[in-house]
C-alpha cells in the first residue's frame, strides 16, 4: 500500500510539473512526453529493483546513465535541464520505500517549489542572454559594449567574443544585459546583427 501511495505521489508530481509549470512557461511540446515517459520509466525500474532488494546503488547509475543519454541527443535550454532532471529525481523518489512516509512527498514538493520560483516569469525579466554576431569587427570592447546596448536598447553586464573574424570583419559575442525599456520592446538594425534566440 506504500508503495501505491507513492505511485500517486509520483503521477501528482510529475503532472503538476509538466502541466502546470514547464508546458505554460516554455510551450515546447517535444519534451511533454520526454518528462513522462523519463519520470514514468524510472518510477518502474527504480520500484522493481527496491522490491527485488536490489542495491540502491544501481538505481542511482541507471540514473546517472539515463541523464547522460538524454542530455547527449539534443539540446536544451539551462531551464529544460532542470526540468528534465527533475522530472528523473521525482521519479526515483517515487519508487523508493523512504522512511518515515512524509519524507518522499516532502522532497518532491521541495523540487516543484524550486523550479515554481527559480523559473518564475517575473523573477529578474528583464536580464537577457544572447548570441549575436556583428557585421563589423571590434577590437575595442568599450566600443563593443556601446554598440551592444544601443542595438539591444539595454544595459550590457558582461559579454564574451565568442569569434574575431578580421577578414570578413565580423564579430560573434555572447552579451548577457538588461533591458531599460518593458521586455517586449526591442529595437534591432536590420542588417546589422544576427541574434541567437534569448535565454
Amino acid at each position: 500500500m506504500t508503495l501505491l501511495l507513492m505511485f500517486v505521489f509520483d503521477v501528482v508530481a510529475i503532472v503538476v510539473m509538466t502541466f502546470g509549470l514547464y508546458f505554460p512557461r516554455h510551450r515546447r511540446k517535444d519534451m511533454i512526453v520526454a518528462y513522462l515517459g523519463v519520470n514514468l520509466g524510472l518510477l518502474a525500474i527504480t520500484s522493481s529493483l527496491s522490491a527485488d532488494g536490489i542495491t540502491l546503488g544501481i538505481g542511482f547509475g541507471l540514473f546517472a546513465v539515463l541523464s547522460i543519454i538524454r542530455l547527449r541527443s539534443a539540446e536544451l535550454d539551462q531551464p529544460e535541464v532542470a526540468y528534465y532532471f527533475a522530472a528523473l529525481a521525482i521519479g526515483l523518489l517515487g519508487g523508493l520505500i523512504v522512511n518515515p512516509i512524509w519524507l518522499a512527498p516532502a522532497l518532491m514538493g521541495a523540487i516543484l517549489l524550486a523550479l515554481f520560483i527559480g523559473d518564475y516569469p517575473r523573477l529578474f525579466s528583464r536580464y537577457r542572454v544572447q548570441t549575436l554576431t556583428l557585421d563589423s569587427s571590434y577590437t575595442d570592447e568599450r566600443e563593443l559594449v556601446a554598440r551592444l546596448e544601443e542595438l539591444l536598447g539595454a544595459r550590457v553586464h558582461r559579454i564574451k567574443v565568442r569569434r574575431l573574424d578580421l577578414v570578413e570583419a565580423t564579430t560573434t559575442v555572447e552579451a548577457r544585459y538588461e533591458l531599460i525599456d518593458a521586455p517586449a520592446k526591442q529595437v534591432l538594425a536590420v542588417g546589422d546583427a544576427t541574434m541567437g534566440a534569448p535565454s
